[in-house]
């Protein structure tokens, strides 16, 4: 259950994993499809603790790489990953999207990571980072762009959203509304013109 894989985590970080983590019912949903679509390859943006990637990588063939802009939330990230054994196929770095190019992946994960800085400071995680409009809209422009420039073949997985349309190109090829949020696949397959 989330309760007793949130034991592995501090205790500030324990009680806000309903707010701000993956449910595991929802990172083993995640994971089937990438092993259906033989997915091997997977980067989370805005991997906070860890937990989608080190509970995928249980139930899952792919590799996982987290990019968090916390570096205490890395540190806890990684710890995570050696608990549970999958220190092999889960890896965090320390990056501030857009800080730097997307690693190469087959497949992207989004938990709409940007929502938190339009959040009123009562329901920030914490105050380590910057927040507000300016870090939101510089955030968004940055997935767009990205978006738009991945290679045909991208899948991108979103929890609750984006925060942004993903473009024409992208088709949902999976989609689960059984749980809090919705759960989302989609593949870059290029416009028509592109094709």
């Amino acid at each position: 259950s989330d309760r007793e894989f949130d034991r592995f985590l501090p205790m500030r970080l324990r009680v806000v994993s309903a707010r701000y983590w993956t449910p595991l019912r929802v990172a083993a949903r995640a994971a089937a499809w990438l092993d259906e679509l033989d997915i091997r390859s997977l980067v989370d943006v805005g991997s906070g603790a860890g937990k989608f990637c080190v509970a995928a990588a249980l139930m899952s063939r792919c590799a996982f790489l987290g990019i968090e802009h916390r570096k205490d939330l890395v540190a806890t990230a990684g710890a995570l990953a050696e608990v549970f054994g999958v220190q092999d196929r889960v890896a965090f770095i320390e990056e501030a999207f857009g800080g730097a190019p997307l690693p190469a992946a087959e497949c992207y994960y989004f938990y709409n990571p940007f929502l938190e800085a339009m959040l009123g400071q009562e329901d920030w995680l914490d105050d380590h980072v910057e927040h507000g409009e300016c870090r939101y809209d510089s955030e968004i422009l940055a997935v767009e762009h990205w978006l738009s420039h991945a290679p045909v073949g991208t899948y991108v997985l979103t929890y609750n959203g984006l925060g942004t349309e993903l473009p024409r190109a992208y088709t949902e090829i999976r989609c689960d509304q059984s749980f809090p949020c919705n759960l989302r696949l989609y593949r870059k397959l290029g416009l028509p013109e592109e094709m």
